[in-house]
């Protein structure tokens, strides 16, 4: 096991106000899967890639409405800290904690 793998409690400050979610993270080398569940349902990880200790990954967002996200995160310890793009929307920042 990955020292990245894990679940963790996450908040993104979204134009949409604040959105708690929890990142699940599975990593297999250079590659990772996993889920993001929030309050607006489940989202699969797309295309999750690892290089040292930041992840990137896509997510295709359905509510409240079809957009790509593109999300990146650096795991310090038991610290996540990284962004979510949502096209014309900018990036909004994404801070998180791993779960006990």
């Amino acid at each position: 096991m990955s020292n990245l793998d894990g679940e963790w409690d996450c908040v993104v400050k979204s134009p949409l106000g604040e959105q708690k979610s929890t990142l699940t993270v599975k990593t297999d080398g250079d590659r990772f899967t996993g889920t993001n569940a929030g309050a607006m349902g489940s989202l699969d990880v797309l295309d999750g890639r690892v290089e040292g200790n930041t992840l990137s990954w896509k997510m295709d967002m359905k509510v409240p409405m079809a957009i790509t996200l593109d999300c990146t995160a650096t795991i310090d310890g038991d610290t996540l800290t990284g962004g979510v793009t949502a096209g014309a929307f900018g990036t909004s920042p994404m801070t998180g904690t791993r779960k006990a």
